[in-house]
């Protein structure tokens, strides 16, 4: 049985400032197609014959996001299994083959980024078949990307001679070596050269294949790994591996852990129209252009402009004579930058990291398990929020020891929990939450529940709550 393994980290800050550590590109709409990045890598399983439910590894941070898009598809996730700290790919697949092979010993693992675009799935489909039968005899498969330009953002893969696999027709290929991102000159030779592929950092192998020659080349990965799954344990929806191992493991990827030492490694050619999404020039790339080479999403008004990529977020944006050029407009900043020089996007974050300001990292509207909110307008010992609680959803029991709140409701059907009185409230009603009162708010109807937040106090941090109950297991 091939069991996919989806690997959710990374922040994405190339793709700054829609995507951020806060909430990162793999669980946007990029392409404006009407699913995440996370959620069109979970349906393109469906053109696989034969899988088992997706296993899904993420951090700590971001569970609540992949839970929630597993439940818009109505898809059951095998497990979301959460890192407590980020260690690289290595650590992360030999906890996923240890979760396979307790529920099949034959267990075989389709190791997929979350973040990936592929437009041909036919071909993807047709790659992994081939590739299960050299997992089948033992090899550990890399999907090698077959190159149309010379592309520096991406290592690649020399492929080797060609290996003889039953029931394969065409070849699948011994790897002679791994590359680095090369310059501008070796891509180009590397394209002449036509037996280099891009290295896509997906893979398909037996489980205990992987770990065998994980605890050949690299046995502290191994041992740190084993030892923070076998004192794993559940929480909710989620599995929780133990921080104290986990953290000592060294942080190292598949690629340099393993596949660049075994003498088992094997490279299936892959042409499906793929992409990383790892820059706004491939999205760009990728995407529908009009007569003048732009790209637009959102309430965007261009003028004698090409080649340029715009995207809006919250208002207008209007371009007048301009040319491979990349705008991409947030509640909280916009970014404009020449394409060409669009790679360096992570200085910007970098700068903002340095500088100390929230933006690097989060953005205006902070998502939670229960919804959202965000910040309208604050002054001082003041704040106004917009939030928004998914229907059936609630927040914690709380209380905060330096403000007081004044709830609105815009829409919907709210249950109020005020000291020991509990009441509903609906559309255009409203309450208030004397400071240092525990209190709750619940969507108790069938649309989300909108309402303004009005804040006093001399410190509106959100630290300033202290939790009782929380259906989230968070306390926090």
């Amino acid at each position: 049985m091939i069991f996919p393994v989806i690997l959710c980290g990374g922040s994405g800050s190339r793709l700054w400032p829609l995507s951020r550590a806060s909430y990162p590109k793999q669980f946007i709409d990029l392409l404006a197609n009407g699913h995440s990045m996370l959620q069109s890598t979970v349906l393109r399983l469906q053109s696989l014959d034969a899988v088992a439910a997706p296993l899904a590894i993420c951090n700590h941070e971001n569970r609540f996001f992949v839970a929630e898009q597993f439940q818009q598809l109505n898809v059951k996730p095998s497990s979301i299994v959460l890192e407590p700290v980020a260690r690289n790919t290595a650590p992360a697949v030999a906890i996923a083959a240890f979760s396979a092979l307790e529920i099949d010993p034959d267990a075989v693992l389709l190791v997929l980024p979350a973040d990936h675009n592929i437009k041909n799935e036919k071909a993807f489909s047709e790659a992994v078949s081939k590739a299960s039968h050299a997992a089948e005899e033992g090899y550990l498969v890399s999907f090698g990307i077959v190159p149309n330009v010379p592309e520096t953002g991406y290592g690649y893969i020399e492929r080797g001679q060609p290996l003889s696999i039953k029931n394969v027709e065409d070849a699948i290929f011994s790897i002679k070596r791994f590359v680095e991102k090369p310059n501008k000159k070796t891509a180009e030779s590397y394209i002449a050269d036509e037996k280099f592929s891009w290295n896509s950092g997906m893979f398909l192998f037996r489980a205990d294949q992987f770990l065998a020659e994980l605890e050949i080349y690299a046995p502290e990965i191994y041992q740190a790994s084993k030892q923070s799954f076998v004192n794993a344990y559940r929480d909710l929806d989620f599995i929780r591996i133990d921080e104290k191992h986990f953290a000592a493991c060294p942080s190292d990827s598949i690629d340099y852990a393993v596949m660049e030492h075994t003498n088992k490694g094997a490279m299936v050619p892959l042409s499906a129209q793929w992409s990383d999404v790892g820059s706004w020039q491939a999205i760009w790339d990728i995407s529908d252009k009009d007569e003048q080479g732009n790209v637009t999403v959102g309430d965007v008004m261009m003028q004698d402009s090409c080649d340029s990529l715009v995207m809006s977020d919250h208002r207008l944006v209007a371009t007048l004579g301009v040319s491979n050029t990349v705008i991409v407009e947030t509640g909280d900043a916009v970014l404009v930058a020449n394409k060409d020089a669009i790679q360096d996007v992570k200085k910007i974050v970098s700068a903002l990291k340095l500088s100390g300001r929230s933006e690097a990292s989060k953005h205006k509207r902070v998502f939670r398990p229960w919804g959202s909110y965000e910040t309208i307008c604050h002054g001082e010992r003041f704040q106004v929020k917009r939030i928004i609680v998914h229907s059936g959803q609630k927040l914690s029991l709380q209380m905060h020891h330096h403000r007081a709140e004044h709830w609105v409701v815009v829409s919907g059907e709210a249950k109020v929990t005020c000291g020991d009185e509990i009441f509903v409230l609906i559309e255009n009603q409203s309450t208030y939450i004397p400071l240092g009162q525990k209190h709750r708010l619940e969507n108790i109807g069938s649309i989300p529940l909108t309402l303004i937040e009005i804040q006093s106090g001399a410190y509106l941090g959100e630290d300033d709550i202290v939790r009782f109950e929380d259906d989230y297991g968070r306390h926090e």
